[in-house]
């Protein structure tokens, strides 16, 4: 029998379940959409004092928020501890200047759970009793140097003899656009403690922009009304009466911010003028605005609880009597269905701490899905009737992407650090997805190949910060990746979707066939690539006269040759006329494996083992970059495996012939062939070179970690990188943990760090390699253990996870020394999902809350339950 959130994916789109949602990120300050500036500077134009008197163009923002998929009406906590400066309305963090390792949200709040259609869901944020310490957070962190610590908000105190409240945030949906809001402050503090509440319910500002005028109405006394010309008429209710409900509008205090006056007399920032300033005149009188809120003044003794009881909902034609009646029922029933959901997924002999770290890595998953709105041409011109932006803009920040249209659900990486969609990366969240809904994981990678945001030449849009940047093709990949896991389970293979992602990949393909060969040698570059500062300079931005040959851009496209290549044989089999497209990318590889491999363009190095970039100077002459860092692995990416009765079936091994003995390409070449298991596979290497690399892979001097696969050679640091480029030297360090360089900003390391995507395609890679080749490897080296490529790949599955388990010492690695979290039982078993983790010790370093990517530790556990179970079921878990 088919369990109750399965059933509501099923009515989706015919029911509407996720019409409402955490569609609200953390942070709509300092990103590129609200920047208007001359130059760029996102942070300063539009920094945190700004927040909460400046009303947004493009989105919104609030604590544990939630809100249609259109983001009309928002909902979302405000607080208050009596000391605070500024009301709490939103999270604070320090922007790229002001942090010593870049920007970091500095507050402690967590995802506790989540189901796909938002049915049911819990939110925790921890608030200090004592003023929040901003100007301590900043002036610290500027006085410390890249060589040192972050200064975190433990750091202050703030926390000490637990003089803090839990705010948990529960909702359930009673229907489809009826939510229960269950709101319970704890009080761990030694002493009672006062807080003020303030539930606020507003409207994004869609009318000041001159190109929609109508404006929505928030009125009431008993309850607030919600009048919207496209959402129609909603009502928040309260089962306890509030101290006061407050009405202003969300409108730009520009007296306060730029000495003009306001467009209206009630502005944004009236609520924490009115609940800290005691301005009564600031809130309006007559009820009315489009911002509102119930206030709530409450004293809360030591170790007790206060709960509020809260209903969203549509108004009918008849009101109802008793709204809370269902609420309890409501609230367990739907926790009863999550559990439900999730007991298939989760495997069943995982350890208590294993389905907790996974429960929480789709948790935050889901709770970054964001509503993401950024018209470019629009962003670009400016808008009617308000001032028009710099001349600058014409020609600068993605001034080429006119044609993008967001106005979307998408996974987000973060919703602090970064409340924007990057390609790449939400490739990475599509595989975790599809273990929960594949139907939105596929709707995804469709998306952002379409019109309105792949530019018309082909390429897709990287990140907001600059759509020009170049990603690696993975979406393609993961749109493969996701077509086989359902196979595997038995679904129907959708092939519409591998249909629909295959014609708008070609397009991408020639793009970066194009552009990305400079030296028409099938050797490909692409400058970042999203590896950030892996390199020692920047490879998106050489001197004039220098070109690369890269080992990541030559994989990518080797991988993505062979990806479409695959979905062509598949395609066969409703129109026979893929198997010439098949062909073509079949031979695409096959030439990419040759440049790559052999010849002058070779880009391996027989001497050392290993792959590694080239760098051409203006002289002509060749330099090998000889700094081992992750992109040698990337040649074990490719991950077509296609069964050997499937290949021939699909009527292209006849091409097979030809590219072996034809004139172009010498018989030596890798190629896709078939190998001793009767499958057919692209193979980048061969098995001397694959054992090769795997030497430097399993020696915990280079690259393996007690925590998975470090980014760069860890003997680096006895012997660092050096060379010259453009008449100055670059050099590459290891760096386990955050960066000491400022390039692309100071928490972006790719210098010795764990990077969860990387580790997950080097499993996908043991795992290909070991079903094509039967050998046993040393792993790690000097320990004379010998492996299959398969459990090679187990137990640096346990080493990731190791990461978040907790230990024998009681201690969880990604929680570096920080003992409250380890220790004390109301912090012990919550989960951070950082960017990446310290090459030496598994701490989490970078953006510092739910990143995205990292969410593919729940997949690593469910693909190797048995080095994540309890010790008398692990012998039974295959």
């Amino acid at each position: 029998m088919i369990d109750a959130e399965r059933q509501r994916l099923l009515e989706r789109d015919t029911v509407g379940w996720d019409r409402w949602g955490p569609y609200l990120s953390e942070r709509a300050w300092g990103t590129v959409r609200e920047d208007y500036s001359a130059d760029g500077t996102a942070w300063e134009y539009f920094p945190h004092d700004h927040a909460r008197s400046r009303a947004y163009r493009w989105s919104e923002d609030g604590i544990g928020g939630y809100c249609d998929r259109e983001q009309f009406l928002c909902f979302a906590l405000a607080l208050w501890n009596g000391r605070d400066p500024i009301l709490k309305e939103r999270m604070f963090g320090l922007t790229n200047r002001e942090g010593n390792h870049g920007e970091d949200v500095k507050e402690y709040y967590y995802f506790l759970d989540n189901t796909p259609t938002h049915s049911y869901m819990r939110y925790l944020y921890k608030y200090p009793q004592a003023a929040y310490p901003y100007d301590e957070l900043v002036r610290e962190n500027a006085a410390r140097s890249r060589n040192q610590p972050e200064y975190e908000l433990l750091d202050t105190g703030v926390f000490d003899d637990g003089r803090y409240f839990d705010v948990e945030l529960t909702y359930a949906k009673a229907s489809s656009d009826e939510t229960f809001i269950q709101i319970t402050i704890a009080n761990r503090g030694p002493d009672a403690a006062e807080i003020v509440l303030l539930p606020t319910l507003w409207f994004r500002n869609t009318w000041n922009w001159g190109r929609d005028d109508r404006t929505p109405a928030l009125r009431g006394t008993g309850e607030i009304v919600a009048e919207h010309w496209s959402l129609g008429r909603y009502r928040l209710q309260w089962d306890e009466a509030p101290d006061d409900v407050l009405f202003t509008g969300n409108e730009t205090n520009n007296e306060r911010l730029f000495g003009v006056p306001s467009r209206a007399p009630y502005v944004k920032d009236a609520f924490h003028r009115y609940v800290i300033g005691g301005e009564r005149d600031a809130v309006n009188p007559a009820r009315t605005g489009t911002k509102a809120a119930a206030l709530y003044r409450r004293r809360i003794a030591a170790g007790s609880t206060y709960t509020l009881r809260l209903r969203l909902a549509p108004i009918g034609e008849e009101a109802v009597a008793q709204p809370f009646d269902a609420f309890d029922a409501t609230l367990a029933q739907r926790k009863a269905e999550a559990d439900a959901f999730y007991a298939p997924i989760i495997p069943e002999h995982l350890t208590a701490d294993a389905k907790n770290v996974a429960r929480q890595a789709y948790a935050g998953l889901l709770w970054s899905k964001q509503f993401y709105h950024y018209v470019v041409a629009h962003w670009l011109d400016g808008d009617p009737g308000n001032v028009p932006p710099p001349e600058q803009r014409k020609t600068g920040r993605n001034s080429t992407w006119r044609h993008l249209y967001s106005s979307d659900i998408i996974a987000m990486p973060d919703t602090w650090e970064f409340p924007w969609f990057a390609s790449w990366d939400l490739a990475f969240h599509c595989v975790a997805l599809a273990y929960i809904d594949p139907q939105f994981a596929k709707e995804q990678i469709v998306w952002l190949s379409r019109s309105w945001y792949m530019n018309e030449d082909g390429q897709l849009p990287a990140y907001e910060w600059g759509f020009d940047d170049v990603n690696p093709p993975a979406l393609p990949l993961a749109a493969i990746c996701i077509y086989r896991m359902e196979e595997a389970l038995g679904l129907e293979p959708d092939r519409d979707f591998l249909q629909r992602v295959f014609h708008k990949a070609i397009i991408t393909f020639t793009w970066w066939a194009n552009r990305k060969d400079a030296q028409g040698s099938d050797i490909f570059a692409g400058g970042f690539l999203g590896l950030d500062n892996i390199g020692p300079f920047d490879r998106g931005a050489l001197p004039p006269g220098y070109q690369l040959g890269q080992v990541d851009g030559t994989s990518w496209m080797a991988a993505f040759s062979a990806t479409l290549f695959e979905m062509a044989v598949i395609l066969t089999e409703r129109d026979p006329g893929y198997a010439d497209i098949a062909s073509k990318f079949r031979d695409h590889f096959a030439t990419i494996a040759y440049a790559m491999n052999r010849g002058p363009t070779s880009l391996w190095d027989e001497t050392d083992g290993f792959f590694y970039d080239h760098l051409r100077h203006p002289d002509g002459s060749d330099e090998i970059i000889r700094a081992r860092t992750a992109i040698g692995f990337i040649p074990l990416f490719e991950a077509v495996a296609l069964g050997k009765r499937e290949f021939e079936e699909k009527s292209v091994a006849y091409r097979g012939h030809w590219v072996v003995s034809g004139p172009d390409v010498p018989a030596d070449a890798p190629l896709l062939a078939p190998v001793p298991t009767s499958r057919f596979g692209g193979l980048l290497v061969n098995e001397e070179q694959l054992r090769r690399i795997l030497a430097f892979m399993f020696d915990s001097n280079e690259f393996f970690s007690d925590f998975g696969i470090r980014s760069t050679s860890r003997a680096l640091r006895e012997r660092p990188f050096t060379t010259t480029i453009g008449g100055r030297q670059a050099r590459l360090d290891y760096e386990p943990g955050e960066s000491t360089t400022d390039a692309f900003g100071g928490n972006s390391n790719w210098r010795g760090p764990i990077w969860m995507p990387v580790n997950f395609l080097l499993l996908q890679a043991l795992e290909n390699y070991g079903r094509r080749l039967d050998i046993q490897i040393e792993c790690p080296v000097g320990s004379g253990t010998a492996r299959s490529l398969h459990d090679a790949a187990g137990e640096l599955a346990r080493r990731l996870g190791s990461i978040f388990l907790r230990g024998a010492d009681g201690r969880r690695p990604v929680n570096g020394t920080y003992e409250r979290f380890n220790t004390d039982p109301h912090w012990r078993d919550l989960i951070a999902f950082h960017e990446y983790f310290h090459g030496e010790t598994g701490r989490g370093c970078g953006a510092s809350h739910q990143t995205g990517w990292t969410s593919l530790i729940a997949p690593i556990m469910f693909r190797y339950p048995a080095q994540f179970s309890e010790p008398a079921a692990s012998a039974n878990v295959k």
